[in-house]
């Protein structure tokens, strides 16, 4: 009962702080004895922070208002993507305390060789969370490939198949979830994004995934697969797909597509920042591309036009199943949104026009290129306020 207590307390700290000791014992039921009890161990956890005196009513006497504390606790979210790895932590206000991404080629590699690095990052950013007076109590990674109890199934762009993620992370000495980029980057954007509840996030790497929330959670389906939207079929008798199939989104609008489609043209590598002679389509940048963009380049606003047009097919049909008040891009496509923007939308209104209403709306993500690390660091957030006394061991 006092576990579940000091959840009820310091979730509706969460959503309506600052609140008195008094408005809190309102909004819960519990006695005011108890509410000072359960915030007293929350004060001595770190979890909450007493704020200036405020007035409860308009005869209530003043009052010292309880709020959620940035001093003490902290996640740490970690990411493996194809062409880098991330880390960064957050405090309970949700404030990004530490954050580094280190580029690297992850590309066929050995997930004993990525997980060292990867812990190495870890331990660097625990170290100086710790210099800011941080405990970090808990860590999650996000990893481009549907996961199942703590399993990798399977990542094809870093050739990794069916990794126990979880037991090559143990040194970390930390409580320790993994789940798929995707999904997390979605709840980033809910946590640290736009703040909408209902919508479609679609995510623009090497891979597209997307993930879909619905009224503030996301939706998993039965085996934690869904939002495989990187492998829906635009056109059957495409090109092959690293998954064995063919025709599919991910080689039309992936990163490796769009770079490749400017890579190759004369002077237009040693354009792009961080391209070097002799290298392949994806030493290309997409910060190198989106220079193009901007100048005009005809070849690279075509690159868009196409990878656009097949985002909106596929994008037609998740519209179809699950009818999303909004469409979230997120990643390499929230970055190239002003030249996606209309050849999405153009498909999108053109193919759902015997829908009633609206298409959906289309926005950038908010959250930007971190929205999976902090989904990551955030999922852990969600945790501790669900369950202060199992993961502050109160």
């Amino acid at each position: 009962m006092r576990a579940r207590n000091l959840a009820v307390v310091l979730g509706e700290i969460r959503r309506s702080g600052p609140l008195t000791r008094a408005a809190l014992a309102d909004l819960t039921g519990l006695t005011k004895t108890t509410v000072s009890k359960l915030v007293s161990d929350l004060l001595e956890a770190g979890a909450v922070v007493e704020t200036g005196a405020v007035r409860d009513g308009e005869r209530g006497r003043p009052g010292v208002a309880i709020a959620l504390s940035g001093h003490r606790v902290a996640t740490l979210g970690l990411e493996i993507n194809v062409d880098y790895l991330a880390a960064s932590v957050v405090d309970l206000t949700l404030a990004v305390r530490v954050r580094r991404t280190r580029p690297a080629d992850n590309r066929n590699s050995r997930p004993e060789t990525i997980l060292r690095e990867l812990r190495d990052l870890a331990r660097w950013a625990v170290s100086e969370a710790e210099a800011q007076g941080l405990r970090v109590t808990g860590a999650a990674l996000a990893v481009p490939g549907p996961v199942e109890g703590g399993l990798l199934h399977n990542a094809p762009h870093l050739g990794w198949r069916d990794v126990r993620v979880t037991g090559l992370l143990d040194l970390l000495d930390l409580p320790f979830e993994v789940d798929n980029e995707a999904n997390l980057a979605a709840l980033g954007e809910l946590w640290f994004g736009s703040g909408a509840t209902d919508f479609l996030y679609v995510s623009g790497e090497i891979g597209i995934g997307a993930g879909l929330v619905v009224g503030g959670a996301l939706f998993r389906g039965t085996n934690g697969q869904a939002g495989e939207l990187g492998h829906v079929v635009v056109l059957p008798d495409g090109p092959a797909c690293r998954c064995g199939g063919r025709g599919c989104l991910e080689v039309y609008a992936g990163q490796d597509a769009l770079l490749g489609a400017v890579a190759p043209l004369s002077g237009r590598v040693a354009a792009l920042p961080g391209a070097a002679a002799g290298m392949p389509a994806p030493a290309a940048s997409l910060e190198g591309l989106a220079g193009l963009l901007e100048a005009g380049d005809p070849v690279a606003r075509a690159a868009c036009e196409e990878a656009g047009r097949a985002l909106g097919t596929a994008l037609t049909s998740a519209v179809h199943l699950l009818d999303p008040g909004m469409i979230v891009l997120g990643g390499s496509f929230a970055l190239l949104f002003p030249w996606l923007e209309r050849p999405v939308g153009d498909v999108l209104s053109a193919r759902l026009r015997h829908m009633r209403g609206k298409p959906p709306r289309l926005v950038a993500s908010q959250a930007g290129a971190d929205a999976a690390v902090l989904g990551a660091a955030g999922l852990i957030i969600q945790q501790v306020v669900a369950d202060p006394a199992g993961t502050l061991g109160l």
